[in-house]
Parts: C-alpha cells; structure tokens; sequence
C-alpha cells in the first residue's frame, strides 16, 4: 500500500503537469485549458495509482487494462474539441485534442511514479508547444509548402455553402 506522501505526490504532480500544458492552450485562446487538462492528468494518475504498477517492477495485468482503457477512452474526451468549418475547410482544435491525449499519458506516467518520463515528456512538451508552430512557417516557407493556412488569404471560390460537399446535397 502506498503512503500518504507517496499519493499526494503522484497525484499533485499529475495535476500541475497537466495543468501546465492547459495553460499554455488557455494562453492561446484554445477551447481546452487549465482545469480541464489538470483534471484529466489527475483522473488517469488515480487510475493508474489505484491499479498500483509499480509491484514487481512493471505494471500488473490489471494496471496494463487500466492504461489501455485511459488510452482509448480518453479520445472521445478529445474528439470533443476538434471543430471542422466547412466555410473555410479547415479542422481545428487537433493540437488541444492531442493535448487532452498527452496529458491522459502524463498523468499515467505520475500514477505510475515514472518521474523522469514526466520530467522529460513536459520538458519536450512546452519545446513543441511554444515553438512548434514557429518552426513549421519556417519549414513550409523553405521547403515551398503552402504554408500556415491561417495567415493565407480565403479563396472566395471556395466558400460556396450550396456544393455537393454539403451534408444532404
């Protein structure tokens, strides 16, 4: 059984990581942010606290259902934040939806107790989040590619609301 300190430790870190990565979203005027990303970091971290991986060095069969259920369920909770706009055919909300998947697997890393997974996984973490999108322009504006969409001009051609592309047409 794992002492109060233990838990409070698991638990607590769980929640700070994961609220970390929700505020860089919030920040960012993203529909996910603080309280929701700490609160799923803290939910997996019981989960996997709770199934108690770390007897005998590894997660029990009953710890690796746990993660494996985390894992796929955690995806509905995510798909709940990408927005398709036919107006402009562009899919939002894809990187706060990986957010909510990430900090699902930072809060198993904490309930498991894998401290430099968390320490390193947050630290890559903010690298991709704050200059991910810096270094993607870069590339696309070297390589030729089209570019970030959002600073690209709205083809007027394209925002027909009677095309086949409509549901029902």
């Amino acid at each position: 059984m794992l002492d109060w300190s233990e838990i409070i430790l698991r638990l607590g870190i769980a929640t700070l990581a994961g609220g970390a990565v929700g505020l860089n979203r919030d920040l960012r005027g993203k529909p996910v942010g603080v309280r929701t990303l700490a609160l799923v970091s803290l939910a997996t971290s019981m989960l996997t606290t709770l199934a108690d991986p770390l007897r005998q060095g590894g997660f029990t069969d009953g710890g690796s259902r746990i993660v494996q259920g985390i894992v796929t369920g955690i995806g509905f909770l995510g798909a709940g934040v990408i927005v398709h706009s036919e107006r402009h055919f562009r899919v939002r909300g894809l990187t706060s939806a990986a957010c909510v998947w990430l900090t699902a697997c930072i809060g198993i890393m904490c309930g498991a107790g894998h401290w430099r997974l968390v320490s390193v996984s947050l630290a890559v973490t903010f690298v991709v989040l704050l200059f991910g999108g810096t270094v993607e322009r870069f590339l696309h504006r070297i390589l030729g590619g089209k570019g970030d969409p959002a600073s690209e001009p709205i083809d007027d051609s394209q925002l027909s609301d009677d095309g086949p592309h409509q549901p029902g047409k």
